[in-house]
């Protein structure tokens, strides 16, 4: 809610994520991402409202209750603070945050918020703490002999190094990474991207926010695009980023705008969430808007619009030595 009116900051999201699995959400700023992120983790504003559910599974060694020897889910959107802060945050769910030396205490040098985080989650004591510590601290790339360090006397990559350290203390089943690359030179993105998919194995998913194309081509196994708070298309990486490429439209100006591709901006600007329109948001900016755009498109295959992209050269191509 915002000066009296609500405002409809994420609707209508679908989308879920295996074990094993990188989903990366991708869209401009301010389409909802970082909003979903805080939904899930109970972080929103107290003036916010939820509706919905968002489960999340854990899986069990004795094949107890719920599907495929699952636990029963936890529904986040409904999980009171107490749980929330008791046994998801850091624990099942872990968080790499937007801004990490805003999250990282100022007055507390990073090996004592990495021990506390270590007995905190994993109740160790005394020399194993110390070696606990230090192995966090591998995990991440973060050198040791900066342990000691205050973070205001951290680069931003050793800041964004420590926050990811914090995050995979617990071994959550879930890490979101909410825009883990921001401010990074190339060579250090890859490499930041690269260890949060590392760590992220057979067991464990990760959701990547970001609105780096390169760095979701780099690891993930499927895109999902948000804008204006919805998500429009949820498609395989390797269909979106090559093959026949994105169906939506928004979708695929989103990578005819890269530099290594077309470099055509997408023309005018996202509408504010408080004024959206009743049918399709990007029909202003979209050169194929008909009068059936008037009316919201349902999601249709992974794609919602009235008239997505089906034929045609692809939209994009792989770059040399590019992974997906």
């Amino acid at each position: 809610m915002r000066g009296g009116r609500d405002i409809a900051a994420v609707s209508d999201v679908s989308f879920d994520l295996a074990a094993g699995e990188c989903l990366a959400l991708v869209g401009e700023s301010g389409c909802g991402k970082s909003v979903l992120v805080s939904a899930l983790l109970g972080l929103l504003p107290a003036n916010a409202r939820t509706s919905g559910s968002a489960l999340l599974h854990r899986p069990t060694h004795d094949g107890g209750p719920g599907p495929a020897g699952q636990d029963e889910p936890l529904d986040l959107l409904a999980a009171d603070e107490a749980t929330l802060a008791r046994t998801v945050r850091g624990r099942r769910v872990g968080l790499v945050p937007q801004s990490p030396a805003a999250h990282l205490t100022p007055v507390r040098t990073v090996r004592s918020q990495l021990a506390e985080t270590v007995r905190e989650l994993k109740g160790l004591r005394g020399k194993e703490l110390a070696e606990a510590t230090r192995a966090a601290a591998g995990r991440a790339a973060f050198p040791a002999d900066h342990l000691d360090r205050y973070p205001h006397q951290l680069s931003g990559g050793l800041a964004q190094r420590a926050a990811t350290a914090l995050a995979l203390v617990g071994d959550a089943p879930l890490l979101l990474a909410d825009e883990p690359t921001t401010g990074l030179d190339r060579d250090l993105v890859e490499r930041t991207v690269d260890e949060l998919r590392a760590h992220t194995g057979e067991a464990r998913g990760l959701l990547l926010i970001t609105h780096d194309l390169a760095a979701a081509e780099r690891i993930a196994d499927r895109v999902a695009v948000m804008y204006a708070g919805r998500v429009v298309e949820v498609a395989a990486a390797g269909d979106f980023f090559g093959g026949p490429g994105p169906r939506h439209p928004y979708a695929r100006g989103l990578l005819a705008a890269l530099p290594e591709r077309d470099f055509t901006p997408i023309p005018g600007m996202p509408p504010e969430l408080g004024r959206l329109p009743d049918g399709c948001a990007f029909a202003s900016r979209c050169t194929r808007a008909s009068a059936a755009c008037a009316r919201l498109p349902a999601p249709d295959g992974g794609v919602a619009c009235h008239h997505p992209v089906t034929t045609g050269r692809p939209a994009c191509r792989h770059r040399e030595g590019s992974t997906v």
